[in-house]
């Protein structure tokens, strides 16, 4: 009786040590996830290091997100070549950065979203910098500011920005046309608001009678008229007559990408100070308009 005792309280003695052995192993791991606690709740951890502008150094490339029917700013020249002031600009601005300029033609309606989804690394293409496109992403400083106009067939009753009241306008969609009308007090008065895939279009619409008016940006409405030798069968309002008020353009790239915005705005504050920014502005506009 006694050695069976004996037998049962070695018996219950080693289960006492096997379960301290347990309640230690995982008293520790409680203390391990306290711990991690306490340094998720103590000294905040260092950011991730913006690795953007290393990751354009080692592709060697930066693929620029564009309308490739936006002249000036980008188009297709008679032999199918993109040409234009911002694709001088960033095949320049590549070449001081030290990789290579592939533009990738968008839906412009969707550019902000083949931005934020990697499709591209950059929008350089008259983009327009906007309280409501400052929220998606980021923008280098203005290099050029435009505005909004009014365009209308030369035979056309509207003299004002006013008697646009009851009208059909077009526009491009995606643009910041849109919001420039709908935000003016003569937005609420317009009949109608169509959308095109280009400025030209909406031009080719009003020459056939199916719009009353066109609003565009100045730098793209006024080439457009004066490559087709068209000046004849446009007007543009002037700023008196009415307009739709300036905008800033910039290079957009995503809210995150810290490192390489740095890098564009100090190549493009390079391009302005030596001269060159100028140089391409007045191969395409016969006068320096740069910022």
């Amino acid at each position: 009786m006694r050695k069976k005792s004996i037998i049962m309280l070695l018996l219950v003695a080693a289960l006492a040590m096997l379960l301290a052995g347990c309640g230690g192993s995982q008293g520790d791991t409680a203390n391990q996830a306290a711990e991690q606690q306490t340094n998720q709740e103590g000294e905040p951890a260092a950011e991730t290091e913006d690795q953007s502008w290393e990751k354009i150094k080692e592709k060697g490339k930066m693929v620029v997100g564009l309308d490739d029917n936006y002249p000036p700013a980008g188009f297709r020249d008679e032999n199918g070549e993109l040409v234009g002031v911002d694709i001088d600009l960033a095949k320049e601005a590549a070449k001081r950065l030290g990789v290579e300029a592939v533009f990738q033609p968008v839906i412009w309606d969707a550019v902000l979203m083949n931005l934020k989804n990697g499709d591209i690394d950059l929008i350089w293409n008259a983009l327009g910098i906007t309280p409501e496109r400052e929220k998606e992403i980021a923008f280098t400083d203005p290099y050029m500011i435009d505005t909004n106009i009014i365009v209308v067939n030369a035979d056309s009753p509207i003299k004002s920005k006013a008697d646009l009241a009851g009208k059909v306008i077009g526009l491009q969609l995606g643009s910041t046309a849109e919001p420039a009308v709908t935000n003016d007090p003569i937005g609420a008065e317009i009949k109608e608001i169509k959308k095109f895939e280009s400025p030209t279009q909406a031009l080719l619409d009003m020459q056939a009678g199916r719009i009353d008016a066109v609003v565009t940006n100045e730098m793209n409405g006024r080439f457009l008229i004066t490559q087709e030798n068209s000046a004849d069968k446009f007007y543009i309002l002037t700023e008196e007559e009415g307009y739709f008020g300036e905008e800033p353009y910039g290079v957009g790239v995503r809210l995150e990408d810290k490192a390489f915005l740095a890098e564009l705005n100090r190549v493009l504050n390079e391009m302005k100070a030596d001269g060159t920014a100028a140089e391409i502005s007045k191969k395409w506009f016969g006068e320096n308009i740069i910022k």
